[in-house]
């Protein structure tokens, strides 16, 4: 029985009016695609991932959720696949610039995933200048969390252009678990969540100290001290606006080793950048502070390449956009994230396990909103290739919850540091002032930058 873990589980609940799905859009030198002129090679592109699919068996499940009684929902093979319902061509209409790869990408983000079939997309987008050819991925949350989806999708990569692949391997799918093999799991779950529980309830001093434990991340999560109404304090509707922001891991590794900073904190400082520029923009008082979310993730670095699921915690960091010195803002942003490191982080599945823990989540930020959201996701620093064709650059795609408008996402690969910012329609039609604020934010770090005698490295 496959059933989802409470993290993956999590991923559904808001899934019905924002969906719940993490991205990438990347770009493809398509030379060893590409045909007759603007003509992909679709089916050679099939052959070879349908040669790695076993390698995800995820690909090939369906979320299956029972009838009430018969637990909770699970994986099941879907009883028929046609890897051709997930592997798809959509050209870009001229010219075939970056603007109309955003487009594209935005367009096809918008279309439901079905749940008939696998959670989970890849559409090739022919038509940039150079041979080069877009790649918009996605699949839904309840899959994978950021690293996980990393590890996921690399193993449909290769790490040299002419990696020799045989024949995919014979898949036949496994039957549905029948309404009574469903019931006999749900109560060997529940029997055993009872056995954990019960000697707990013999030891009251440790569930106590558990609970310590876990209040610092609860509080922080709870964002409890309120901060000011500013115009990202929208709910999300279904549009998005995407843009753009290339750097290098040599620049940002330079300026967070310069301020004793992690490379989140740089990220987390860019962002507080771009908003103060995004404010001045609208003729709106800059906020002394913006509350934005941070996930940690709890998986042992050891594991991260195999990871499946989610497992993550939450943090969140109080942006010090008020503070006019990009230096002293930075510096702020590394103390507090090592404040905050240094305790707890549960999974949020177990934090919002309940219906009534998530509604009251829902009335606390509906109180003190968190308009912000980011992501870090360590990427793989050689080149990679997919079907013979080289990945250029790849920049994550975030999805967006209730108020939480604007998402900044980083993912590092072979030797770039690229930023997407996804951010509600409505809500930032200017966005493109974000991210120029953005890019002079992380110019001026460089800039200014005080030199210190190099570390051996800095982690992510």
């Amino acid at each position: 029985m496959d059933r989802l873990t409470a993290d993956d589980r999590l991923m559904l609940w808001p899934d019905e009016i924002w969906p719940q799905e993490i991205g990438a859009l990347a770009v493809l030198d398509g030379s060893r695609l590409l045909g007759r002129p603007g003509h992909l090679r679709i089916e050679a592109v099939r052959e070879v991932i349908g040669a790695r699919l076993h390698r995800v068996p995820r690909f090939r499940q369906l979320l299956y959720l029972p009838r009430r009684g018969l637990g909770g929902p699970l994986w099941v093979d879907a009883p028929a696949f046609d890897l051709a319902d997930h592997v798809r061509v959509a050209p870009l209409p001229a010219p075939g610039d970056e603007n109309q790869l955003l487009l594209a990408a935005e367009r096809l983000r918008r279309q439901r995933l079905d749940r008939s079939r696998p959670l989970w997309e890849m559409w090739f987008l022919p038509g940039l200048p150079g041979d080069r050819v877009g790649l918009f991925v996605r699949m839904h949350h309840a899959i994978a969390d950021g690293i996980a989806g990393v590890a996921t999708v690399g193993a449909l990569l290769d790490t040299a252009p002419d990696t020799p692949r045989g024949p995919a391997p014979p898949w036949t799918p496994a039957p549905p678990p029948a309404a009574r093999d469903l019931f006999a799991d749900g109560l060997r779950r529940h029997a055993e969540g009872l056995g954990r529980a019960f000697p707990a309830l013999a030891h009251p001093g440790a569930i106590a100290r558990q609970g310590r434990a876990a209040w610092p991340a609860v509080r922080e999560l709870m964002a409890g001290k309120p901060v000011p109404r500013t115009s990202l304090d929208r709910v999300v509707g279904p549009g998005r606006n995407l843009a753009l922001i290339r750097s290098d891991m040599d620049l940002v590794t330079k300026v967070a080793h310069a301020y004793d900073a992690k490379v989140n904190d740089v990220l987390l400082a860019i962002t507080a950048g771009g908003l103060r520029g995004l404010f001045r923009g609208r003729g709106e008082p800059v906020a002394d502070v913006m509350p934005i979310y941070v996930p940690v993730t709890l998986r042992p670095a050891q594991l991260r390449d195999q990871a499946r699921g989610n497992l993550i915690g939450q943090m969140v960091v109080p942006l010090p956009t008020g503070v006019p010195d990009p230096g002293r803002r930075l510096a702020q942003i590394a103390a507090e994230t090592t404040r905050q490191k240094a305790g707890s982080h549960p999974a949020l599945g177990k934090l919002l396990r309940s219906r009534l823990a998530r509604r009251a989540l829902l009335k606390l930020l509906d109180r003190q909103p968190v308009s912000l959201t980011s992501a870090d996701v360590p990427g793989p620093q050689a080149p990679l290739y997919l079907a013979g064709a080289r990945l250029l650059e790849v920049f994550p795609v975030l999805p967006l919850i209730a108020k939480v408008s604007l998402g900044v996402g980083a993912l590092s690969y072979a030797g770039q540091f690229n930023i997407m910012a996804v951010a509600d329609r409505d809500t930032c039609p200017d966005l493109g002032v974000f991210a120029a604020s953005a890019r002079d934010e992380l110019r001026a770090l460089a800039a200014s930058a005080p030199a210190r005698p190099r570390s051996p490295s800095v982690s992510p």
